[in-house]
C-alpha cells in the first residue's frame, strides 16, 4: 500500500529524531523549519525542504507539527499562509506540540471547514524517547482519523493511545506533566541528600529505581544530573510553559495543586538564573547554588 507523504514542522531536539525515523521506514517527507540548517542532516538524508509552510501543507497528505509555545502553533496553522488554508481536503493534521486544549480543540473545528481532519498527539520520553522511537503518544481527536495514521506513531513511539475526542490527548499530556513537575525536584533533592551522605551514589540509584521510588525521571534524568549533564533533552523554558497550561486549565477546574505550583515557582527561579535554554535536570545545580548562598 503506497505510504502517506507527511510534512513536518519543527525540526528541532525532538523532531529531528523523529523525521529520522520516518525517513528510514521509506516515507516520503516534506520539512519546513524556521532555521533551515537544523534541517540540513534530515535534507541529506532525503527529506524534500519547503521554502513555506504553505508549500509544505499544500505537497502533503498528513502535516506534523513539533513546535515550541501555543503562539508557534497559532501562528502555523491559522492565517492566510498557515497549514489550514493550503493543506489539501481530506488530508490529516497532526499537532504533537504540548499546547493549550482549547487549542486543539479550535484547530480541530477550523479544519472540519475544510474538510481536514485534525489530531492534537502530543508526546513524552524527551530526546531519549525521540531517538530510540520509545516515546509515548497521547492522542486526541476523531477514533476514525486515529485510524488511519496510526502506522506514523506506532513508528516514533512504543506506548500509542487514544484517549478520545479532540483536546484529550493535550488533557493526558498535562495529566503527565503535573506527574512529574514535583517529582523532578523530588530526585534533585534524593541525589543531593545522597551526595551530601557520602553514599555511592551508583549504588543508590541500583537500589532506589528499582523500588517504590522508581521513575522514568530518575533513571534517565538522575545520571545526567550526577554527571552536570544539562544538554536540554526537555528545555527548562517548555517545562515552565507546560506547567503554566496545566496550572490554567486547573484553575478552570477549581483544583488545589500545591506540588505543581512550587515546581513552577522553582523552575522559574532556575529560569531567572539563566538555565531556560538547559535541559530540565539542571534543577539540581539550582539547588546546589542556594545551599551553598545559605551556607
Amino acid at each position: 500500500m503506497h505510504k502517506k507523504t507527511i510534512g513536518f514542522v519543527g525540526t528541532g531536539v525532538m523532531g529531528k529524531s523523529m523525521v529520522g525515523h520516518l525517513l528510514t521506514e521509506g516515507y516520503d517527507i516534506n520539512v519546513y523549519n524556521r532555521t533551515k540548517s537544523k534541517a540540513d542532516e534530515l535534507i541529506n538524508k532525503g527529506a524534500e525542504w519547503c521554502e513555506t509552510i504553505s508549500i509544505l501543507a499544500e505537497k502533503s497528505d498528513v502535516i506534523i507539527s513539533m513546535v515550541g509555545y501555543p503562539t508557534d502553533v497559532e501562528s502555523i496553522y491559522f492565517g492566510e499562509n498557515g497549514i489550514l488554508k493550503h493543506a489539501k481536503s481530506g488530508s490529516i493534521v497532526i499537532d504533537m506540540t504540548t499546547s493549550s486544549p482549547q487549542l486543539a480543540e479550535q484547530i480541530y473545528s477550523k479544519a472540519k471547514e475544510f474538510n481536514i481532519h485534525s489530531l492534537d498527539a502530543p508526546v513524552s520520553g524527551g530526546d531519549v524517547g525521540a531517538k530510540q522511537a520509545t516515546l509515548t503518544i497521547m492522542v486526541g481527536g476523531d477514533e476514525e482519523t486515529y485510524n488511519q495514521v496510526v502506522d506514523i506513531f506506532k513508528v516514533l513511539g512504543k506506548n500509542v493511545v487514544y484517549q478520545g475526542k479532540s483536546g484529550n490527548g493535550q488533557h493526558t499530556k498535562l495529566s503527565n506533566q503535573i506527574a512529574i513537575a514535583a517529582g523532578m525536584l523530588g530526585v534533585a533533592e534524593s541525589i543531593i541528600y545522597a551526595e551530601e551522605a557520602g553514599l555511592d551514589i551508583e549504588k543508590v540509584f541500583s537500589s532506589i529505581e528499582h523500588g517504590a521510588a522508581g521513575s522514568w525521571s530518575l533513571s534517565n534524568l538522575g545520571p545526567r544530573m550526577v554527571k552536570h549533564d544539562y544538554a536540554p533533552g526537555f528545555y527548562v523554558k517548555h517545562f515552565i510553559k507546560d506547567m503554566k497550561i496545566a496550572i490554567e486549565e486547573s484553575e478552570k477546574m477549581g483544583l488545589f495543586m500545591p506540588g505543581l505550583s512550587k515546581a513552577k515557582e522553582v523552575y522559574e527561579l532556575l529560569s531567572n538564573a539563566g538555565f531556560n535554554e538547559a535541559g530540565t535536570q539542571s534543577v539540581i545545580q539550582y539547588l546546589k547554588d542556594q545551599i551553598k548562598k545559605e551556607n
